[in-house]
């Protein structure tokens, strides 16, 4: 058998963007894999219900996505960026066999991408600037144009970069293509088309276009003096024969794609958060009767979120909604009756991850993770009953390597804020003055209690992101959890106070302190996992990313409990971060204040503001291209540190947003976790390796060159 590693990331199948065909007898799906060390590939597959083996649907040319059968099922819609030019467009393949045709021609991507009823026409959106819509390039491009960046770069936006690019005068809208006649055209142009039309325009952005029924498409807009600085939007309804469009309702949150979803007969379902600390409150779902104009709120006797990586559709009954939410430790898909007659009801998902889901006329496919594996497809009846996993795109890879099941740990903290009472035993209590908190714990792959009684391994602290998120056995950790255990050590996480998952007094419990609640419960399960006799509880590590790496920056300004950190992609200065992120309304929301109304206290809540306190060696992880966390922040821990003479260093990713370890160059992915490991070896003495300050450039990297992957000179700061 061979371990888990961090090099084993290329080998891993990615399952994605599950899709029944009409008659329920197929799903499409995504099947990406890494390519080289800066690329991936994505084709898709297809697998019948039946059970027989998947078969691939699409050429190995590109990075193909969002495949979407027709109604009559003789076409699949999919975006690609085969062909000229590498620039995502929209294609069509008939499913009983033939080659894909090309369908258009555009600027600005494939987005959304949406059937009509009666599949006569698709919709999608593309970020295109004033410029494109003037000279027609969001219509038609030639494959060889190439926006030119600013220079110089003029900025007039409050929100003005997100992910890894400057919008640079960039708005999404909304088009309408008729499909027959781009299938006539694309035989003459090869995607350059008349059929094409421009719904929406202007200088905003429409998000979550979908179809209604098959003359009427709904999509959202920001409202507002700067919708760039509101959480309010208008859901517009809009007619396509009178190419007229109207507000029909009102919500607030962060709507994107996947956040309206219509029937055939127009009754619109949508997010909705809360306007008022926001950050704090759980998305519900809405929906909006079009004959009486009446808004009911199925989801609200849930105390669930569907906000953070879930997802809700119709039925095609137009009765049913199912969604997803996370729940005490899994992700997990529920039902409820649109008109709010009954309460939601859990049909499936225990236990595991469901990461995409649709519904069919007589099931549900979905792609879940499990604690053994990192993703398949599975299809259930729409109750739930029966599921059959249909998939197995990691098997050979799992078939050689010892996979560990993570042991479920329930404990007890003190609920006021900053005050620990772990408890001895890891039953779930019921003390009234006590909050319950869920954690697991994964042993390395050779750990036998019986066999070796008392023996020892070091431990890792792993912290999420979010704050307002919630971890599971699998999803997108189940490698680096693995990896981590494969490499010897115990593998601590939980869901402290702040997650979601446990309702909303659990998720809002940090209000106004993040690092002293969120830091009481992780000691609090630190000291609990700790009893173990095979745990070392002189010998513990932590990390975390994003909200975790503020976390892991706060434990080391706070505690001399662990032996050495790596925070990644974290925030440190509340005031940068509000100054310079995509995502700055969190701390409105979490924290009630702005840099301007309450610096000190900003200031005091900030890791930064502690940095002589720290003496843990402290590995700092960021991306150059993260704009949810930008470098600025960093760079002041950093400094802080270099001052105090803590061991430290900086790796900077280049070309990385703050998705470096779910979707970042597998290179840049393999290369984190072994840096991870290479920093906890070193301060560990359950390892004969010097610290990685001492050690030559590119030791213990399998992906280091020459000059390995640290940059600069040798003499720099090794």
């Amino acid at each position: 058998m061979n371990r888990i590693e961090a090099a084993d990331y290329r080998d891993l199948v990615v399952a994605g963007a599950p899709r029944l065909s009409p008659d329920g007898e197929r799903v499409a799906f995504v099947r990406k894999t890494a390519e080289d060390d800066e690329s991936y590939g994505a084709t898709i597959h297809v697998v019948p219900v039946g059970g027989d083996e998947a078969t691939q649907f699409t050429a190995s040319a590109g990075v193909d996505g969002q495949p979407r059968w027709s109604p009559d099922g003789d076409w699949l819609a999919f975006a690609s960026t085969r062909g000229e030019g590498d620039r995502e467009q929209l294609w069509a393949l008939p499913t009983d066999g033939g080659e894909a045709r090309r369908l258009t021609a555009v600027v600005g991507g494939i987005d959304d991408l949406e059937w009509s009823p009666d599949g006569s026409r698709l919709c999608f959106s593309q970020r295109v600037t004033a410029a494109d819509r003037e000279n027609e390039r969001d219509l038609s491009v030639d494959p060889d144009y190439e926006r030119e960046e600013p220079d110089p770069r003029v900025i007039d936006r409050t929100v003005y970069r997100a992910e890894t690019e400057y919008f640079d005068g960039q708005r999404r809208h909304v088009y309408v293509l008729e499909f027959e006649a781009a299938l006539s055209d694309s035989a003459e142009s090869n995607g350059d088309t008349d059929a094409l039309a421009r719904v929406t325009d202007g200088d905003a952005d429409y998000v979550s276009p979908t179809w209604g029924d098959g003359e009427t498409l709904y999509y959202a807009t920001k409202t507002g003096a700067d919708p760039d600085d509101s959480l309010r939007y208008e859901v517009l309804e809009h007619d396509l024969e009178s190419d007229r469009a109207a507000p029909v309702a009102e919500t607030s949150g962060w709507l994107g794609s996947g956040s309206i979803d219509a029937t055939a007969d127009n009754r619109v379902a949508f997010e909705y958060t809360p306007e008022e600390r926001a950050s704090l409150r759980q998305t519900e779902i809405r929906v909006l009767e079009p004959e009486t104009g009446e808004v009911r709120t199925p989801t609200e006797p849930l105390d669930r979120t569907i906000g953070g990586r879930c997802q809700f559709r119709w039925a095609p009954d137009g009765e049913t909604i199912y969604f997803t939410t996370p729940d005490e430790g899994s992700r997990v898909c529920w039902t409820v009756p649109a008109d709010a007659s009954a309460e939601p009801t859990r049909i499936y998902g225990e236990g595991g991850t469901i990461a995409e889901f649709d519904v069919g006329e007589n099931a549900v496919a979905y792609v879940e993770s499990e604690w053994d594996h990192p993703g398949d497809v599975v299809v259930t009846t729409r109750g739930g009953n029966e599921p059959h996993r249909l998939t197995r795109v990691n098997g050979d890879y799992l078939a050689d390597r010892p996979v560990r099941r993570p042991e479920e740990v329930w404990f007890e903290v003190d609920a006021g804020a900053g005050g620990a009472g772990a408890g001895d035993d890891g039953e779930r209590g019921a003390d009234e003055e006590t909050t319950e908190i869920q954690g697991w714990l994964l042993t390395p792959p050779e750990f036998d209690a019986d066999a070796s009684p008392g023996e020892t391994y070091p431990l890792i602290v792993e912290i999420h992101g979010g704050p307002h998120a919630h971890w599971t056995t699998a999803g997108t950790m189940w490698h680096e959890f693995q990896t981590l255990a494969a490499a010897g050590y115990v593998v601590f996480w939980c869901n402290p106070r702040g997650s979601t998952g446990y309702g909303e007094e659990h998720a809002t419990a940090i209000e106004g302190d993040w690092g002293a609640v969120t830091l009481t419960d992780v000691l609090a399960g630190l000291e609990t996992v700790c009893e173990r006799e095979y745990v070392d509880d002189e010998s513990a590590f932590v990390t975390g990313g994003s909200f975790g790496g503020f976390m892991t920056a706060w434990a080391v300004t706070q505690t001399d409990r662990f032996e050495a950190a790596v925070a990644q992609r974290g925030l440190y200065d509340f005031t940068s971060f509000y100054g310079s992120s995509d995502a700055f309304q969190l701390l409105e929301g979490d924290y009630g204040t702005t840099p301007w109304d309450d610096p000190e206290a900003l200031w005091e809540q900030s890791p930064a503001a502690h940095v002589e306190s720290v003496d843990t060696p402290t590995l700092l992880v960021h991306a150059d291209r993260d704009y949810r966390t930008p470098a600025n922040t960093v760079e002041l821990f950093y400094r802080g540190l270099r001052k105090h003479r803590v061991d430290t260093r900086l790796v900077r990713y280049p070309r990385e947003g703050h998705e470096l370890s779910r979707s970042g160059e597998p290179a840049h992915v393999v290369d984190r976790l072994e840096r991870i490991v290479r920093w906890f070896d070193g301060y560990s003495e359950y390892r004969d390796v010097a610290p990685a300050l001492e050690r030559d450039r590119g030791a213990g990297l399998s992906s280091a060159g020459e000059r390995g992957r640290d940059g600069g000179d040798a003499d720099g700061d090794e």
